[in-house]
């Protein structure tokens, strides 16, 4: 991460019934790791919900809007997203040594 970054995570919510293509999803995943090849970003869905997450690293609450408005699933109205600033309070020594394995710092 960049000295003086912030945290944010980003929940994804499905609108209505609307049909996700798979162009819709290669797109977004697209977007996504292309974010991720330039900054700290994880993003996933939840097994039991047709929700999904992602915790990234931005300048301020103004980039992690544009990140989010620029990724194809929310730009087409497939889903509407919320962002909130994440501050770590607690690491575990699992944490990090996964972190450490993983060359996720």
């Amino acid at each position: 991460m960049k000295n003086g970054s912030k945290l944010y995570v980003r929940i994804d919510y499905k609108v209505g019934e609307k049909v996700i293509t798979h162009q819709d999803l290669q797109d977004h995943l697209d977007y996504v790791k292309n974010v991720a090849s330039k900054q700290y970003f994880m993003g996933g869905v939840f097994s039991n919900a047709t929700e999904g997450m992602c915790l990234f690293e931005a300048e301020n609450l103004e980039e992690a809007q544009k990140i989010t408005q620029c990724d194809p699933i929310i730009e087409r109205g497939l889903y509407r997203s919320e962002i909130f600033e994440w501050v770590l309070v607690v690491l575990s020594e699992q944490a990090k040594e996964w972190f450490s394995e993983n060359n996720a710092t």
